[in-house]
């Protein structure tokens, strides 16, 4: 009697009541705050990542840039100074700086003396209406270099002033060591040959210094040497052809 009395009180008894409690599944809030800490570091660091690589993309595309640009200045200018004294009528006249009819008056340069210089004028013979004056200089206060493409024609920018700013820009004229053109007898006075008539060979040294206008932190420097394809006869005495002692 006792045993189905107890077994009818255990079956009365609710299920599961006496069952242990199976473990909760989720995160709880420190997981979830730990969890939200490390995926924020790791956005952080890849925005850190991508800002380094587009700034270093910007840099290089301002620095190739300006490369460029100097390169085709330096190009433009060491071509147009090879053909300084260029005149197509030179079996006419010799290049030489005096006032005689048959000189080439394209051989004058301005400056004519050896020096470095930021301001140069010069002239060479291209079309019969396009004789020069050609130039270069450098405009200081927009940190341009400019152009002089002809008589009565306005200096011209020939730099992107908002590409870049130039903070040098010189011309070094350099001549080397003439060849004296003998004459038939030296000098009266000092007997020597001394006022014979040099063969100049002029080279001409472009050096070129300019910084990123939006980034003053990218500069760059370009040095050109050119040297003009004609010669000039310098006479080292007056009289134009007459430079030879009679």
């Amino acid at each position: 009697m006792s045993t189905a009395r107890d077994h009818t009180i255990r079956s009365a008894t609710p299920a599961g009541c006496g069952a242990p409690r199976r473990p909760a599944r989720g995160l709880s809030l420190v997981e979830l705050m730990v969890g939200i800490a490390v995926g924020l570091f790791i956005v952080a660091a890849a925005i850190v990542l991508v800002t380094g690589q587009l700034g270093e993309n910007r840099r290089l595309m301002l620095d190739t840039q300006l490369q460029q640009d100097m390169r085709a200045t330096a190009d433009i200018i060491t071509r147009e100074l090879r053909r300084v004294g260029a005149w197509r009528e030179a079996q006419n006249g010799i290049a030489y700086t005096d006032t005689t009819a048959s000189k080439n008056n394209f051989a004058d340069m301005t400056p004519s003396a050896a020096g470095t210089v930021s301001d140069v004028t010069f002239y060479y013979d291209r079309t019969p209406s396009e004789q020069g004056p050609w130039g270069f200089r450098l405009n200081a206060g927009t940190g341009v270099i400019q152009t002089r493409l002809g008589p009565s024609v306005a200096w011209q920018d020939l730099t992107d002033r908002n590409v870049m700013e130039v903070t040098t820009f010189t011309i070094t004229i350099e001549r080397e060591p003439g060849q004296e053109l003998p004459c038939p007898k030296l000098c009266p006075t000092t007997n020597d040959t001394s006022c014979w008539p040099v063969l100049q060979v002029r080279n001409f040294v472009v050096n070129i210094e300019a910084r990123a206008r939006n980034d003053t932190s990218i500069t760059r420097r370009i040095r050109s040497v050119v040297r003009a394809r004609n010669d000039w006869i310098e006479f080292r005495t007056t009289g134009g052809l007459a430079a030879c002692p009679s």
